[in-house]
């Protein structure tokens, strides 16, 4: 026996002198190659005591060619572009990608779970709910599946986090707003669906002070997935409550700040940046739709392509039987100047 240690398989097909898409074909399915090249491959494995990743290969089955991929809310324009994105990119490395919506319910995210186990998928791609997963369910899950989490992490789970910085995120705008002109408010859910929303609130604390601005927060109710009517209603509510200290407002979300966008309208606030406007607001994620609302969004954009090419990434070098140790990613986000700030 060897002592040569392998980390993957490519290491594993060059010492053996075999090609990579062959070794990997043996993996997935040992009666799928040559008799012969299958004891050459077995032989291999003998003398340099070389096991793949435990989620990568089942030699007694054959490995589907089905990935899962998991978004708390499919409606929400944020995940499916997150979706879409990801879909295509596991479509173009030959697989059979197939999309499921939670629809915001921990009871729907564990029957998906449970299903998506029963596929014996190669892999899956999961945003979970976040504060209202079942952890448990989701730990079980990415025990017996090779799973990469995205956009909400629940620490230590699956094989790695991909997700965006939100901090940075809120950093970065606030810098703007208050560069540009009256500090920002804060405006967001009182119970927020997404935990993200915990850090942009908390980043904006932080950059306030660091300014040497006084922060100011309007937590509204609402505890659902209908962000835009809730940023609407809680609108009014701030608007009419006279107890702003400026004229302009940073939302937790682009989807929020369509809704409060819908609050200044019908209370007759004109909304952007030049002198005649009343009230400046920017939102976060550049939402597929925040560049057609009246007046355009000022927003930060996520980077909705390097997330999902990571996240892909990550997964298939899982798939392919490389070993590595648990891994978080974070991308930052980019501001886009719109009328609105």
């Amino acid at each position: 026996m060897s002592d040569v240690k392998i980390r993957n398989m490519e290491e594993f097909a060059a010492l053996s002198g075999i090609s990579r898409p062959t070794v990997s074909k043996y993996f997935h399915d040992p009666e799928s190659v040559r008799p012969s090249t299958r004891a050459r491959i077995e032989a291999a494995l003998e003398q340099y005591d070389y096991r793949p990743n435990i989620f990568a290969i089942n030699q007694n089955r054959k490995q589907t060619k089905t990935v899962g991929i998991l978004v708390p809310y499919l409606a929400d324009p944020v995940f499916a572009e997150f979706a879409r994105n990801i879909e295509q990119r596991c479509v173009d490395m030959g697989y059979r990608p197939t999309i499921f919506s939670a629809h915001g319910e921990q009871e729907t995210e564990n029957e998906i779970l449970e299903n998506l186990r029963a596929q014996k998928p190669a892999g899956a791609l999961l945003a979970p709910l976040g504060r209202a997963s079942d952890v448990a369910a989701v730990k079980a899950f990415c025990k017996d599946v090779p799973t990469v989490l995205f956009d909400s992490i629940l620490p230590d789970v699956g094989m790695a986090f991909i997700g965006s910085d939100n901090p940075q995120f809120t950093r970065l705008i606030v810098d703007y707003l208050c560069r540009t002109g009256e500090p920002p408010c804060f405006f967001e859910m009182k119970t927020p669906t997404n935990p993200n929303a915990r850090k942009r609130r908390q980043s904006y604390l932080d950059a306030m002070q660091a300014l040497g601005q006084e922060p100011q927060v309007f937590s509204v109710d609402g505890a659902d997935w209908h962000f835009e009517e809730i940023g609407r209603q809680g609108g009014h509510q701030v608007l009419r409550s006279g107890e702003m200290k400026t004229n302009t407002v940073l939302c937790s979300n682009d989807r929020l700040a369509i809704g409060f966008l819908t609050a200044c309208y019908e209370l007759g606030l004109k909304v952007g940046r030049t002198e005649d406007c009343a009230i400046r607001v920017a939102g976060q994620d550049d939402h597929p739709f925040s560049r057609y609302t009246c007046p355009p969004l000022t927003t930060i954009a996520q980077d909705y392509d390097s997330v999902s090419r990571e996240a892909v990434a990550t997964l298939f070098r899982a798939i392919e039987g490389e070993d590595f140790p648990y891994s978080i990613k974070l991308f930052e986000g980019k501001l886009v100047m719109r009328e609105s700030a």
